[in-house]
């Protein structure tokens, strides 16, 4: 039983949600350009104004850990941690992919594609460059294939998809269209996006357990080394 703050930067999203005992009390995103930065305070006092609440009376501060944008999770995270150290209270960490999973708790919905006869399995899908996604594969709650980089081809989660309705969301989704349409087991939805709202259940959960995270050595989860591009030789 706690009021936590949620803050998710992982993506082109910006999003914050202010929760007690599991319940959302208020909430500010947006889903545009890489605007962290300049929103990211500002939506958190916002929240805390919705709530007619004081920061000071937060209990923890809970923040989607990546995979994600290397940039963007270093705003997210630095953040967090800056308001743990001041305001003297335990961080918690929640998965990209796993909050994104949470807004799909609604399975009936994905039966009308013919889906009655088959499990539905849930693959939530982050854009990395080129043909390359951040995804993994859950079934309900359940991660049966842990998070990776995978490059897409007509063959990705082929073993998956004999047997099971996969569905694809995300923003790295849609360019897997193209090569993974073409069986009738892959779905793809368009409108499920990394929100602070769908970290509530994570964050209430990992805070009754006592998941907290090491303040001073917590990193976010890149997956992947960032790589600085070298500057082109002007002609």
């Amino acid at each position: 039983m706690a009021l936590i703050l949620n803050i998710e930067t992982a993506t082109t999203v910006c999003s914050v949600s202010l929760a007690k005992d599991g319940e959302l009390l208020a909430l500010k995103e947006i889903n545009g350009d890489y605007s962290h930065a300049e929103n990211l305070t500002v939506f958190i006092e916002d929240v805390f104004k919705q709530a007619n609440l004081k920061l000071q009376e937060v209990d923890a501060i809970a923040v989607s850990k990546g995979p994600g944008s290397y940039t963007g999770l270093r705003i997210g995270v630095s953040t967090a941690k800056g308001l743990c150290y001041s305001l003297n209270k335990p961080l918690i960490a929640i998965d990209t992919l796993q909050h994104m999973v949470a807004s799909t708790n609604s399975n009936s919905r994905f039966m009308i594609a013919g889906a009655s006869q088959l499990k539905v399995l849930f693959c939530p899908m982050l854009d990395a460059r080129r043909m390359e996604v951040y995804c993994a594969i859950y079934s309900g709650d359940v991660c049966v294939r842990k998070t990776s980089a995978e490059i897409i081809d007509e063959n990705s989660f082929a073993d998956f998809l004999k047997e099971n309705i996969v569905l694809f969301f995300g923003d790295g989704a849609a360019k897997c269209k193209g090569a993974l349409s073409s069986n009738k087991n892959a779905l793809f939805v368009d409108d499920i996006f990394p929100s602070a709202k769908n970290m509530i259940t994570l964050s209430e959960k990992a805070y009754n357990n006592k998941q907290f995270e090491d303040v001073a050595y917590f990193e976010p989860f890149y997956l992947k080394d960032f790589l600085i591009g070298k500057k082109k030789t002007p002609k």
